[in-house]
């Protein structure tokens, strides 16, 4: 759990922005932010354990038949995207940024960490993540903590 002296920052986009970026950047420990015409472009590196890894943030494009925004995550040997992101929340106390995709009943996250890790969570049902996990098996329980975050920005009951 985060603690309350430090919340994680939360943004359900209205429009994705150069300012976000920076501060998604710096909670990752990306080097710098490309601009490029449609996206945004970031590396971040961990020289200890030899790992690269490359965030693309394309705000609005087209996704098929609909504009929506994408995060693209590539590294030496995957390449993983979260089509339709509705927001992010930044934890700078853990070092990540979680990016979310909704759906009427199921959530999906990419976790993009400051080691030059990431972790993918796709088509949860939206209700896993406002559950007791001490209900839950071991490998269902992470992905409901690890995108529990996004509870502040996501209703379940709502949906």
């Amino acid at each position: 759990m985060i603690p309350i002296r430090n919340l994680p920052m939360i943004n359900t986009m209205a429009k994705f922005t150069e300012d976000d970026a920076k501060k998604i950047a710096a909670a990752i420990g990306s080097e710098k932010v490309i601009c490029e015409k449609d996206h945004f472009r970031l590396k971040i590196t961990n020289r200890t354990e030899r790992r690269v890894m490359v965030l693309e943030i394309y705000p609005e494009t087209l996704l098929g038949h609909v504009r929506g925004m994408l995060v693209v995550v590539y590294t030496g040997n995957s390449h993983l995207q979260l089509h339709n992101c509705s927001g992010y929340i930044i934890s700078e106390e853990l070092g990540e940024v979680t990016f979310v995709a909704e759906g009427e009943k199921i959530l999906s996250g990419l976790v993009v960490e400051k080691g030059a890790s990431c972790s993918l969570y796709a088509g949860l049902d939206r209700r896993l993540i406002s559950s007791d996990f001490t209900k839950l098996g071991v490998e269902v329980m992470l992905s409901g903590v690890a995108l529990s975050l996004a509870e502040d920005i996501i209703n379940p009951e709502e949906k």
